[in-house]
C-alpha cells in the first residue's frame, strides 16, 4: 500500500446527510398490531392470575369461616349444657334450701282482694267573703 493512498482513506469526507430514510408505513403497522396483541395477552394473564389469586383467598377465608363457625356451634353446644344444668330443679331446690327457703304449705298462702273505692265524698263549704 502507498503512502498516497493511505492518506486518501483517511482524508477521504464521507457525509451521508443527504440520504434521508423514508419511512416504512408496513412495518410501524405491523409493529403496532404486535404491540396490541401482546398488551392483549398480557392483559389476559393478568386477569387470569388475578382471578385464580381472589379464588384462593376466598378459599382460605371460606375455609376460616367455617372454623369459627364449628367453634361457635361447640360453644353453643357447651352453653346449652350449662344452661340446663342451671335450670335443674335439684340444684335450684339445693340453692334455696341453702338461703333457708322452704315450700310454702297450703295454709302459708294469703289471698289479697282487691279494695273497690266507694262513692267521693260530699263537698264541702268554703266560706266567701
Amino acid at each position: 500500500m502507498t503512502g498516497e493512498a493511505f492518506e486518501y482513506a483517511i482524508k477521504k469526507d464521507v457525509r451521508n446527510n443527504p440520504i434521508v430514510r423514508e419511512v416504512d408505513s408496513e412495518r410501524h403497522r405491523e409493529l403496532w398490531r404486535s404491540t396490541l396483541v401482546g398488551l392483549l395477552v398480557v392483559a389476559v394473564l393478568v386477569f387470569s392470575v388475578w382471578r385464580r389469586v381472589e379464588q384462593l383467598t376466598d378459599g382460605y377465608d371460606q375455609g376460616m369461616l367455617r372454623k369459627a363457625l364449628a367453634d361457635q356451634e361447640q360453644l353453643n353446644l357447651e352453653l346449652g349444657t350449662k344452661l340446663e344444668a342451671l335450670r335443674a330443679p335439684q340444684r335450684i331446690e339445693e340453692a334455696a334450701r341453702r338461703l333457708r327457703m322452704f315450700r310454702p304449705g297450703a295454709d302459708d298462702s294469703q289471698v289479697i282482694t282487691r279494695v273497690i273505692e266507694g262513692a267521693p265524698a260530699p263537698r264541702t263549704a268554703v266560706a266567701q267573703r
